[in-house]
């Protein structure tokens, strides 16, 4: 059952109002794509030169390339949201479709995990869009990376963390937690081969993420020069669209080997095991 049809007519192709997710700006050294910009050059140095202070804390995450979407509640009902904050099942895009099943074949997830008016985004990767990913058969296809509050506040890391403690969703390859780094720094780090999600060529690049006391200050996103954005979707007829994913809908439970999350092959870190469907 779909709950979208609980809302209004003027509320029904975007009930939150707004965009599910804005745009992030990027580093200078980053490539910028259609209507990308720079990262004020002080917040630059900030995040991969020197800090404030000691309340500041510099996250970077592997970033994926596939579709940002999100899931919301509104008056007790979730949602399934595409980036501008359509409901999902009204796009013309069958990966939007897939999505807002599988949002409703987990609904007691999120209506469990989301207060009213909050919502959670991330990354919905079961079509290929610039990089084809191979994604072990037991994940699902799909990366959170933001929470927002009913005040459309971002959310600190730990408390996704604690999603993930909790409801085993999954959440993006942590490159570095600390102090300010350098993208060449961490380079290394980023096109270590990874367990569970595997891009077919280098990954497209990462997230930067400062906090300071508890609370998101901002974000900075850096991309490879050579990074083809689009590429096995442009022009594409949807015979010709090509899929990472083709077990959407296999509803068995299992656990990724040792326990463990996206982490480095070879050097699997312990964690509690990921609900590998019904996240």
């Amino acid at each position: 059952m779909h709950w979208h049809g609980i809302f209004k007519i003027n509320e029904l192709m975007k009930p939150l109002g707004i965009k599910n997710y804005g745009s992030i700006p990027h580093l200078s050294n980053s490539k910028l794509g259609a209507g990308d910009h720079f990262i004020d050059r002080g917040q630059e140095r900030i995040l991969t030169e020197k800090v404030r202070d000691k309340n500041d804390e510099i996250f970077v995450f592997e970033k994926y390339d596939g579709s940002n979407v999100g899931i919301g509640k509104i008056d007790n009902r979730i949602v399934a949201l595409t980036r501008s904050g359509y409901i999902a099942n009204t796009s013309p895009y069958k990966q939007h479709h897939l999505f807002s099943d599988w949002v409703y074949k987990n609904i007691m997830t999120w209506m469990d995990l989301l207060e009213n008016g909050e919502r959670i985004a991330g990354e919905w990767l079961a079509q290929a869009h610039g990089i084809k990913y191979n994604i072990d058969n037991r994940l699902q296809p799909i990366v959170f990376f933001d929470h927002f509050t009913a005040n459309n506040k971002r959310s600190s890391f730990d408390v996704l963390d604690s999603f993930y403690n909790k409801y085993e969703i999954q959440l993006p390859r942590l490159l570095h937690r600390g102090k300010s780094e350098t993208v060449e720094n961490i380079w290394h780090e980023l096109n270590k081969k990874t367990y569970g999600i595997m891009p077919d060529e280098k990954p497209e690049g990462m997230v930067y993420r400062v906090e300071r006391k508890g609370e998101v200050d901002f974000l900075a996103k850096w991309v490879r020069s050579d990074f083809e954005a689009g590429k096995y979707i442009m022009n594409k007829e949807e015979k010709d669209l090509v899929y990472n994913v083709n077990f959407l809908w296999k509803r068995k439970r299992s656990i990724c080997p040792n326990g463990s999350r996206l982490g480095e092959v070879g050097e699997l870190y312990p964690q509690k095991p990921i609900r590998i469907t019904n996240v």
